[in-house]
């Protein structure tokens, strides 16, 4: 038996409508399908957010662009639609500690999760932390698969806390198969990921 919940849920609703309206079988069968469809795809783009870790939920209408017209909003709004992720192409935003990094970023992979796109948002020093532990344990080709089945890596505060040199070729050497890949490094950092910024 298929699992269809909102058929099930709202089948006497939409008979009662249907009802009412003089709609055909058809059409009252077309309508709880809709409905089970709309439904699924709320809970799969749910999945897709809370799989994708974001620290805050922030979107592209929050953002201050008055507060930054040295920024580009021709470029973020074009970014918005995901097409660096269907070609590979990874992005890099870089600026000063408080200029809305971030946000932006974040604003793009919540976009990404809207149109179906896997993504996961990590803090550089934790993802590198996950390597190391997972190379301690012979762990470490395992969670590289995991981390190549997303379609978009958020990257933040990349050089912002220095890391060592293991832990910076851990992350230079990060999952080669991910579509892209979103770096927030600091303007002014003192730590350069040659590496991972050679991969950009």
């Amino acid at each position: 038996m298929l699992p269809l919940p909102t058929i099930f849920s709202e089948c006497e609703k939409v008979a009662q409508r249907c009802a009412h309206e003089n709609v055909d079988h058809l059409a009252f069968l077309l309508q709880l399908c809709e409905l089970e469809l709309i439904e699924r795809e709320r809970r799969a783009a749910d999945r897709r957010l809370k799989a994708a870790e974001f620290p805050t939920h922030k979107t592209l209408d929050s953002f201050d662009f008055q507060a930054q017209p040295s920024l580009n909003k021709l470029l973020v709004t074009e970014l918005m639609r995901g097409e660096f992720i269907d070609r590979c192409e990874n992005i890099l935003l870089v600026g000063n500690s408080g200029v809305g990094k971030t946000h932006l970023a974040t604003a793009l992979g919540i976009a990404a999760c809207g149109r179906g796109r896997r993504v996961r948002f990590f803090r550089v020093t934790e993802l590198i932390t996950q390597l190391m532990e997972a190379r301690e344990e012979r762990d470490l080709l395992r969670l590289k698969k995991q981390l190549a089945k997303f379609d978009l890596l958020i990257l933040d505060e990349l050089g912002y806390v220095p890391a060592s040199k293991l832990g910076s070729e851990l992350l230079g050497a990060g999952p080669q198969a991910t579509r892209s890949s979103l770096r927030l490094p600091e303007r002014n950092s003192k730590m350069f990921f040659e590496s991972a910024i050679d991969r950009t």
